[in-house]
């Protein structure tokens, strides 16, 4: 395996922010020279920059610089690190922001004689996982009574340019009860940046929260390490520390679109809209790393992926898909009850909460569909039933109370809000739910 004191000169070509070299082929005893993933040292007399090996063919290796080849020519010296790209874990990381490289950010302490882990490991034993059990309070109504969070899920926001899935995402790591809240943005500009920041500080979640943030006007690679070193240090403190911690990635389409350039400026073949065929394999290794561990804490996984044109089958969402347990659809300012789904939901609704949860969830949305049904009606100018009109108050309450990003309440303030809507517009035998439901919870029930 090459080491820093081996130096290689041997740089074939550069090009854009891409580095070749060719590197002896070793003995059929010995290890390889260089892997997949591991770090290098490109130094040009003084100026000397980091680079990570993102392919190896026969003799040749390519890595990406981070920091640009700019200053570089074929006759600067390699030397490989022996290691992969590698993240600080510490309790001294709370609080704290982080670049792409993994460095503070933040002008506080450093941090260098802070242990450190590998980035980029394999996913849980299966045998080292138990069944997600445990519910998330985001105190988002459209979440918690619709399409409840559950510890060591994998979900999506899938959203479109315009819609304040940043804010919203913001507002969940702020509220959620979890232990830990990790960060991790791609492609930040710095007004998000800076928002993101502010509004963990003013929330006071930011003494509970560490930041790995690369900025749009950071390198490519640096993009692609921040999801892993988000997710290596949310699995340290849930094996080792047994904390329930939620990882926020923004924005996953920014990631796979740097998949992306690196593949192309690496002349390898596309597969779908320019995206390389290890789209899939590479986003599943991200999400898999989400579990609830049987001797630990959990690491949840909630993230962005805009859909480019409001296109669900997108390269991106479409794989997506696949792979999470669910989405949240964000659009026009809203989540959409239909469009978003939570496949874990039933594994908490009734057993970690209220008896009459579930019979409020799938009655509301039985009765808001109905209320689009009606609108569409009193759109094309058909008369209308008086059944009708009971709908359209509904669907109006339903969505200035419920669907709108700015309503914050409790889980069991929503229900409750939910059943006082229900006997505004419509009389007990009009729900068509459980007796003895109604008799308990119904506001006008005797």
């Amino acid at each position: 395996m090459g080491s820093a004191n081996t130096a290689y000169h041997s740089i074939t070509e550069l090009v854009g922010d891409l580095v070749r070299l060719t590197v002896p082929v070793p003995e059929p005893s010995q290890p390889p020279l260089v892997r997949l993933n591991d770090l290098a040292v490109v130094r040009q007399g003084e100026l000397m920059r980091l680079a990570q090996v993102i392919d190896i063919r026969d003799q040749q290796v390519s890595m990406q610089v981070f920091d640009g080849t700019k200053g570089l020519a074929t006759d600067a010296e390699v030397s490989f690190l022996g290691h992969p790209m590698q993240v600080t874990f510490s309790d001294h990381v709370l609080g704290r922001i982080f670049n792409g490289k993994g460095e503070p950010a933040d002008n506080g302490p450093s941090l260098q004689f802070d242990s450190k882990v590998d980035i980029g490991g394999p996913t849980v034993n299966p045998m080292r996982r138990v069944l997600a059990s445990r519910m998330i309070r985001t105190n988002v109504p459209m979440i918690d009574v619709f399409n409840c969070l559950v510890e060591s899920q994998k979900i999506p926001i899938f959203s479109v340019s315009g819609e304040p899935y940043n804010a919203f995402l913001a507002r969940i790591g702020n509220q959620a009860d979890a232990d830990i809240v990790v960060f991790g943005g791609m492609g930040l500009g710095f007004d998000d940046f800076y928002f993101f920041r502010k509004s963990f500080e003013d929330s006071g979640a930011f003494a509970r929260t560490v930041m790995f943030v690369n900025q749009a006007s950071d390198s490519i690679v640096e993009r692609l390490l921040v999801p892993d070193m988000a997710l290596a240090v949310a699995e340290r403190f849930a094996v080792e520390e047994g904390k329930r911690v939620l990882v926020l990635l923004t924005d996953m389409t920014a990631y796979a679109d740097a998949l992306k350039e690196i593949g192309i400026a690496n002349e390898r073949v596309p597969s779908n809209r320019g995206y390389m065929g290890d789209l899939y394999s590479q986003l599943a290794r991200r999400y898999e790393k989400a579990c609830d561990y049987a001797k630990g804490g959990s690491v949840t996984i909630l993230s962005v992926t805009t859909m480019p044109g409001n296109d669900v089958s997108h390269p991106v969402p479409d794989n997506t898909g696949y792979i999470t347990e669910g989405q949240f659809y964000l659009h026009d300012g809203e989540l959409d009850p239909f469009g978003s789904l939570s496949r874990l939901k039933q594994q908490v609704i009734g057993k970690q909460t209220r008896d009459d949860h579930g019979q409020v969830m799938n009655t509301m949305i039985r009765l808001y569909s109905g209320a689009r049904d009606a609108q569409q009606k009193q759109a094309m100018a058909f008369e209308l039933s008086d059944y009708d009109r009971q709908l359209l108050r509904f669907g109006e309450q339903f969505r200035q109370h419920f669907m709108s990003l700015e309503s914050d309440l409790t889980l069991e303030q929503a229900l409750d809000l939910g059943w006082k809507i229900m006997a505004q517009c419509f009389k007990p035998e009009q729900l068509l739910m459980k007796q003895p439901l109604i008799q308990k919870y119904y506001p006008q029930a005797s």
